[in-house]
């Protein structure tokens, strides 16, 4: 399915529902390290990931060259139910913050899984189906990737098994009803389901849970249960593949109005909405083609960008999933419970750790209460309730806008409206109540936590 034999033009003249996804690996000259098998040392083979992936996803994830991805017609045909998604400049934003910059967001919220993630679920649920699988198992934080996931496994006739880390399968209990709801079974993370889930139960109890936990509770699901697979809703380069829609419609829609970006922004907890959102426009960046400020924006409770280290480390608490290089805190790191929203492994794409570690790309973090007050703001002004996760990039497009302000600047800023927060309005009355904490994790935390990356990746 791959898009060998597609020239660049294809993708450099955009229609507004792109046929193909963009392989921004191919355009970087230093490519991402290799996922590693910590038995051995080696590069994990192809072979090896079809255990736990399907196929044509495994074959995706290792592809470093093709550019192209033709996206094939079934799972087009779904993306026209709610793509392209608009571009929207937020007039009214701007004219509250008394800028001169120019404020525009990609807004993936107009679908009934409230996300960007429905992207990479239908992909990877149509590519299970056309494999014969019978179903397959993920895990979620906030909800969102779940969500997204049940309904691309509803419409293919698959089943769908969710580990939901326990903390938000507690305080968004209507998301877990919608999983259900679209036939998915919804599991609190850790559990006494599997081995390594009452593992970390003894090591951790009273864990409120993690995505590293649910991680290791659905791969191990899915290896022991004949024909089952394990899906990811960020992270893995096959996910920031397809996510590629959205900078490609952004790219598009930019070049219909005649406006260029100066500055792109995207939460950062994975990778998968921002890889998406700016992996055309890091192609140009790469091809020397054009220049743009990259801005990956994620929680100062969770921020392995900010202030991780850049190390091969385990993607899953219970250590069953191969190794990668990433920026981390440690696969022991558990979030605080009061962290409201995704964005809460302690990792972040190999890609995207890549291009940050080569400078092409800029990281802050942001504190949970300043987060809620810029997505207030947006709500009030323009009319949407964003997601938690949507308002980490909310946060820093305003401190732009100021900063242009300040700086009498008439700069073109860019930033990706991830989905609604609909269901995340026990964290709204939280911060409305004046009960919203800030929780900072310690140096001393973040120290024990990667103290413990595997010695492995010192060889690799």
């Amino acid at each position: 399915m791959s898009g060998r034999n597609i020239p660049y033009k294809t993708y450099l003249e955009e229609s507004e529902l792109p046929e193909c996804w963009y392989n921004v690996r191919a355009d970087m000259q230093k490519k991402p390290a290799p996922l590693i098998d910590p038995a051995t040392g080696a590069p994990c083979s192809a072979e090896a990931l079809s255990h736990v992936f399907c196929d044509e996803l495994v074959q995706q994830e290792l592809d470093d060259k093709t550019p192209l991805f033709k996206i094939p017609k079934q799972i087009r045909d779904f993306y026209r139910m709610f793509r392209p998604s608009p571009l929207i400049r937020a007039y009214f934003l701007e004219e509250a913050l008394g800028t001169p910059a120019k404020i525009y967001y990609k807004f993936e919220g107009n679908n009934t899984s409230g996300s960007h993630k429905l992207n990479s679920a239908v992909a990877q649920a149509y590519y299970a189906k056309a494999q014969g699988l019978k179903g397959v198992t993920t895990e979620t934080g906030a909800g969102q990737w779940g969500t997204a996931l049940s309904m691309a496994c509803a419409f293919f006739g698959l089943d769908c098994r969710v580990f939901m880390v326990k903390c938000s399968y507690e305080q968004k209990p209507f998301r877990r009803e919608v999983m259900r709801t679209y036939g998915a079974s919804v599991t609190p993370s850790p559990s006494e389901t599997t081995e390594v889930g009452r593992l970390i139960n003894r090591e951790h109890p009273g864990t409120t849970g993690s995505l590293g936990c649910a991680i290791s509770e659905a791969v191990e699901t899915a290896v022991s249960t004949p024909g089952y697979r394990y899906v990811l809703g960020s992270v893995l380069n096959q996910v920031l593949l397809h996510q590629s829609i959205i900078g490609l419609e952004a790219r598009a829609a930019f070049k219909k109005i005649g406006v260029k970006p100066d500055v792109i922004i995207g939460c950062a907890g994975g990778g998968s909405n921002l890889g998406g959102l700016i992996a055309p426009f890091m192609g140009e960046k790469l091809r020397g083609e054009a220049d743009y400020r990259i801005v990956a924006v994620e929680p100062a409770s969770c921020p392995s960008f900010t202030r991780g280290k850049y190390a091969y480390d385990y993607c899953d608490t219970g250590r069953i999933c191969p190794l990668a290089k990433m920026y981390t805190i440690g696969a022991d790191f558990i979030p605080s419970p009061s962290h409201a929203g995704g964005l809460r492994f302690h990792g972040m794409s190999s890609t995207l750790s890549e291009l940050y570690d080569q400078k092409l790309m800029e990281a802050v973090s942001v504190k949970q209460s300043d987060v809620f007050a810029a997505a207030t703001q947006f709500a009030r002004t323009e009319g949407i309730l964003p997601a938690p996760e949507s308002s980490h990039a909310i946060r820093a497009a305003i401190d732009e806008a100021l900063r242009c302000r300040a700086e009498g600047r008439e700069e073109t800023i860019l930033f990706g409206l991830t989905g609604t927060g609909y269901f995340d309005m026990t964290a709204y009355q939280a911060f409305n109540d004046g009960t919203m904490s800030d929780y900072i994790p310690t140096d001393d935390e973040i120290k024990a936590s990667l103290a413990k990356l595997p010695a492995v990746g010192e060889k690799c």
